[in-house]
Formats: structure tokens, sequence, C-alpha cells
């Protein structure tokens, strides 16, 4: 049974930083694209970062680039999204799934298909 489990999440302050991390079990990561998304209160889930298969290709939001880093460890068999310069607008639920559409620098296209349980970001002071 393919499984994915987020976990990292927590509450920082403004400018501060978390580290989530996706693991996973049933399968190895390594052969899949896999999508970091947030969703905050009332609001649609977004696409945050992607990683191609190849880790040749990577995509982040606008909202994030420069502050957010998507890699890979697959000794580990886990995907890991650095946060840094958290802002009150970075608050949500972050889940991980696997990217079964396409990779570009631009865009992270569905579909999706296993997904995380989601773990939570809250940015406040």
């Amino acid at each position: 049974q393919l499984q994915l489990v987020e976990s990292g999440g927590g509450l920082v302050q403004p400018g501060g930083s978390l580290r989530l991390s996706c693991a996973a079990s049933g399968f190895t990561l390594g052969y899949y694209a896999i999508g970091w998304f947030r969703q905050a209160p009332g609001k649609e889930r977004e696409e945050v970062s992607c990683i191609s298969s190849s880790d040749v290709i990577t995509y982040y939001a606008p909202s994030v680039k420069g502050r957010f880093t998507i890699s890979r460890d697959t000794a580990k068999n886990t995907v890991y999204l650095q946060m840094n310069s958290l802002k009150p607008e970075d608050t949500g639920v972050y889940y991980c799934a696997t990217v079964i559409g396409r990779i570009t620098i631009a865009a992270c296209v569905g579909p999706f298909g296993s997904w995380g349980q989601g773990t939570q970001v809250t940015v406040s002071s």
C-alpha cells in the first residue's frame, strides 16, 4: 500500500524556518515526481513546490520562490521542503503527493496520486 506521511509542521514566528518531511512507505519515492501543496482556511489548495522523478526539474510557486527549497533523500525515501523567511500568509495545512502529471519550472500539473494526511504550519507572532 502506497503511503505518504508528512511531518515537521508547527508554530513559528514570522521570519522563522521549518523543514517539512514527506516519508514514503510501501514504494520507492525516488521513482516518482513529488509535490508539496498547501491549503489555508477558506482557500483552495495550491501547489507550492514540485520535484521531478529525476530531480532535474523543480517548480516553485511565485509566492515562495527564493524562500523555499524542495529536495529528495533517496536513502531515507523522503522528500523535504525547507521553508525560510516564513510569512503569516504561509499558514496552512501542507500536504505531499505523487505527481502523475507534468512538472516544468513554470508549472506543476496534475493529476496527483497518493496523498499524505497533512501537517499544520502556523506562522504567527
